[in-house]
């Protein structure tokens, strides 16, 4: 699996954290189809932020299909495929973070689920890579935004 952040990563612009920096480390496996780093130092200005320990957890893992599944022939009377199967791939971001004061870590998740139709990959991999592309230019362009809208509950 091509999963291998070079390290340190560079975080998205959020208010509060100046020039956020994660530094990575290998971890464990937590399944046969995924891999897994857990950031062990943080750099830029991060006040009150952890990095990875048993209680506060911070890891980012990608995982594929434990079977990756392919087109079935089409139908040889109408030339019509009968079934289109998804391969899904997530990226998965796992956080502690303190719910109250005083209490204990809880983990935060946040997921990006990639359904992808088999056979694309070879049809029209160009369209799959910029539909990846716009998601995480997205996703990088609105992080504050995004930021604000968990800890406001607005859009």
């Amino acid at each position: 699996m091509a999963f291998a952040p070079s390290s340190p990563i560079t975080g998205a612009t959020q208010t509060g954290l100046t020039s956020p920096t994660y530094t990575v480390t290998t971890d464990s496996n937590p399944d046969n189809n995924g891999k897994q780093v857990y950031v062990s130092a943080l750099g830029g200005t991060q006040t009150g932020v952890l990095s990875h320990s048993v209680a506060a957890p911070f890891t980012l893992s990608m995982f594929r299909p434990k079977a990756l599944k392919a087109l079935a022939p089409v139908n040889p009377v109408t030339g019509v495929l009968r079934n289109v199967p998804m391969n899904t791939y997530k990226v998965i971001t796992r956080k502690g973070v303190l719910p109250l004061a005083g209490q204990s870590y809880k983990t935060a998740v946040l997921s990006t689920e990639l359904g992808i139709p088999a056979g694309s990959d070879l049809a029209d991999p160009l369209s799959l890579r910029a539909a990846i592309s716009a998601h995480i230019g997205l996703l990088s362009q609105i992080s504050n935004e995004l930021g604000n809208s968990v800890v406001t509950g607005t859009i």
